[in-house]
């Protein structure tokens, strides 16, 4: 058996997406991979007594799941772009979870369509406190002269939503204090995600798109767009069996990109309710129905001339 150690955050308001997310984890795993589950939750979270992700053990038995509660820790730090607290928790990882030296964070806003297990073996943690995927975002003007403005190289500023920790060198080097000092006197614009590549910085590993498809690598992917960031094979193999991150509007809220990835995983779930898949696309056509000819028009050229992304 293969024991692949996986943390995610998140409050009651995101259960049933975890449960969704969590669902393809294990539905992608391999025979011998086994997926040993930690949940960060505030204390006032209702989730962890209500057996709801417990409902997955009716399925798959290859994971385990541990709730870790991290009290009302960071209950007054800054909050934008209506991303709530709990984004904050991924911080406190090397202190809590005790039980390993490596592990892995994913936000629950994304599929997985790949076992895990080869990426999390193979990559090198020795000498790095964290891995993650290159920001395709940090390419345009606006989002370099942000990165350049923390002090930061712009290449090597990485997402947040998909990571491998070196929890043994980073308690050895007493990064949490730093972390929660940035949380508590720092006004970052992207919150977690900043104070990751600034309290790391200099011992930051790159991983392939693979490891973190977000919404702008899925376009460049499609597009088939040369950049300085990934190359042309990386971006196809995200194509093909990377992690899906909807780290924008999310599919069980509104259109958006991929968002028939979601809707398959969610339909194969034990989670799946008929009535509010029928509600969300029958409210989505009567949207649609509503639109002018014009507009109806201009969605459908985009869609001929664009292609769909899968």
């Amino acid at each position: 058996m293969t024991k692949v150690p996986v943390v995610f955050c998140f409050d009651d308001n995101l259960l049933m997406p975890a449960g969704v997310c969590i669902s393809s984890l294990l539905q992608h795993a391999r025979a011998q991979t086994f997926y040993d589950i930690f949940i960060l939750h505030a204390t006032d979270c209702r989730y962890p007594q209500s057996g709801f992700l417990e409902q997955l053990h009716l399925r798959y038995t290859n994971f385990r799941i541990t709730y870790k509660d991290v009290g009302t820790i960071f209950c007054d730090a800054f909050e934008i772009r209506n991303i709530t607290i709990a984004a904050y928790y991924r911080l406190l990882i090397p202190k809590l979870i005790k039980e390993y030296d490596v592990v892995m964070y994913h936000d629950i806003d994304i599929i997985f369509r790949d076992d895990l297990s080869d990426i999390f073996f193979s990559t090198d943690m020795s000498s790095c406190y964290v891995a993650g995927v290159n920001f395709a975002g940090a390419m345009g003007k606006e989002g370099k002269q942000y990165i350049n403005n923390l002090g930061l190289d712009w290449k090597n500023y990485i997402l947040s939503g998909d990571l491998i920790l070196n929890l043994a060198l980073l308690r050895e080097d007493h990064i949490v204090p730093l972390f929660e000092r940035e949380v508590n006197q720092s006004q970052y614009i992207y919150q977690d995600m900043d104070i990751i590549n600034i309290v790391c910085k200099g011992k930051i590993k790159r991983l392939p798109p693979v490891f973190c498809g977000s919404l702008e690598i899925f376009e460049l992917a499609s597009k088939k767009i040369e950049q300085p960031l990934y190359t042309q094979q990386e971006l196809q193999d995200v194509l093909l069996h990377g992690i899906v991150h909807y780290n924008g509007v999310k599919p069980w809220e509104t259109v958006c990109p991929n968002m028939d990835i979601w809707w398959e995983c969610y339909r194969k779930s034990i989670y799946y309710n008929p009535q509010f898949h029928f509600d969300f696309f029958c409210n989505k056509l009567d949207d649609y129905d509503r639109l002018s000819l014009w507009r109806r028009v201009k969605i459908l050229s985009r869609y001929f001339t664009k292609g769909k992304i899968k």
